[in-house]
Formats: structure tokens, sequence, C-alpha cells
């Protein structure tokens, strides 16, 4: 069974899912996500899209990042 991140959850969602996520997306540059209280606060709203706008990071960027380490992102 494949890993699959659904884009369209919260960051929170995901993370509750597969708790690696947050490494990758600090990697990625969402350092913020190492904060407990941010993942659980504004992670229950905040998806990987509208993170990435805000932080300015490239989606096409974070999704390859995700498929390198064997995600399926839908």
């Amino acid at each position: 069974m494949s890993k699959v991140i659904d884009l369209k959850k919260s960051v929170y969602e995901l993370i509750k899912l597969y708790p690696e996520i947050a490494d990758i997306m600090k990697s990625i540059g969402f350092e913020s996500i190492s904060d407990p209280l941010m993942a659980n606060t504004v992670g229950r709203y905040m998806t990987i899209p509208k993170g990435a706008a805000m932080k300015k990071i490239n989606l096409d960027a974070v999704i390859k990042e995700f498929e390198a380490v064997g995600f399926t992102v839908i």
C-alpha cells in the first residue's frame, strides 16, 4: 500500500496519518511545522498548497520532493 498525500487535507490530518511529513516539510522550507503549537492550530486549516503559496515555495517542487521519498500526491 502506497502512502498517499491528498492536497485537500489539512497539514494536521496529514501529519496524523504520516508523522514523517513534518520532517519532510521542514526540509523543504516550512520551518514552523516543527513547532507543535503551529501544527496543532494553524495546521488544522492549512493545506500544503495554501502553505506553499504563503511561503512562496513552488508547489510542483513540494510535490516532487514528496514523490521522491515514496509518497503519491493527489
